[in-house]
C-alpha cells in the first residue's frame, strides 16, 4: 500500500511538471503509478488532495534535508529553497496556478510554518504571548511565500535562486532591526 501511494504522488509529480498543468484526468495518474483509479479515491479522496500531497512530499523528502537544521546558516538554508523550487519550477508553477493553488499554498505555509520557533520569534520580538507569536509566525510565513509564489511564477527564465536568497535576506534584515521594542504581551512600548 505504502509502494502504491508514492508510485501515486512520484507519477503525480512527473505528470503535472511534464504537462505544465494540475488538470490530469485520474486515470492517467493511476496509469502512470500502474495502479487502480479507486486506489487514487481510496488514499487521497480526490486528485487535487493527492497533488497537494505529492507536492507536500517533495518538500519533506527533498527541501527539507537540503536545507538542513535549525543551525545552518539563514542564507544557506534559503538558498537551498530558492534552488529546489528553481529546479522544480514546472511542477510548482502548474501547482500555485491551477485547481488546486488555495490547498497548496497552505500547505507549504503550514510546512514552512513549522519551521519558524517561538524561541527564534522571541530572540528578535521579545516576549511574546503564544497568540501574537503565532499571529506572527503566520504573517512571516504568508508573506514569505507570496514573495516565493510570485518569483516561481512570472519570474523571467532561468530563475536566480542567489537573487531571490538575497532579497528574502534583506527583508529579514529589515523586519529584524527595525521592529518596536515590545512589552511583555507583545504591545509596543
Amino acid at each position: 500500500m505504502l509502494r502504491s501511494r508514492a508510485a501515486l504522488m512520484a507519477a503525480a509529480v512527473r505528470l503535472v511538471t511534464e504537462r505544465g498543468t494540475t488538470a490530469l484526468p485520474v486515470g492517467d495518474l493511476s496509469d502512470a503509478a500502474d495502479v487502480s483509479r479507486q486506489l487514487v479515491y481510496l488514499q487521497f479522496g480526490d486528485r487535487d488532495a493527492l497533488l497537494v500531497a505529492a507536492a507536500t512530499d517533495l518538500v519533506e523528502r527533498e527541501l527539507i534535508p537540503e536545507a538542513g537544521d535549525d543551525d545552518a546558516p539563514p542564507r544557506a538554508r534559503m538558498l537551498a529553497m530558492a534552488r529546489h523550487f528553481a529546479r522544480h519550477r514546472p511542477f510548482y508553477r502548474a501547482m500555485l496556478t491551477g485547481s488546486c493553488a488555495f490547498p497548496m499554498t497552505r500547505a507549504l505555509n503550514k510546512l514552512f510554518g513549522s519551521l519558524i520557533t517561538m524561541t527564534s520569534l522571541r530572540e528578535v520580538f521579545g516576549d511574546l504571548d503564544g497568540t501574537t507569536a503565532q499571529d506572527l509566525a503566520a504573517m512571516i510565513t504568508g508573506g514569505t511565500g507570496a514573495i516565493v509564489n510570485d518569483w516561481v511564477i512570472d519570474a523571467d527564465d532561468p530563475l536566480d535562486p542567489e537573487e531571490l536568497t538575497d532579497r528574502l535576506l534583506r527583508l529579514s534584515t529589515a523586519l529584524t532591526r527595525s521592529h518596536p521594542a515590545l512589552a511583555p504581551g507583545g504591545r509596543p512600548r
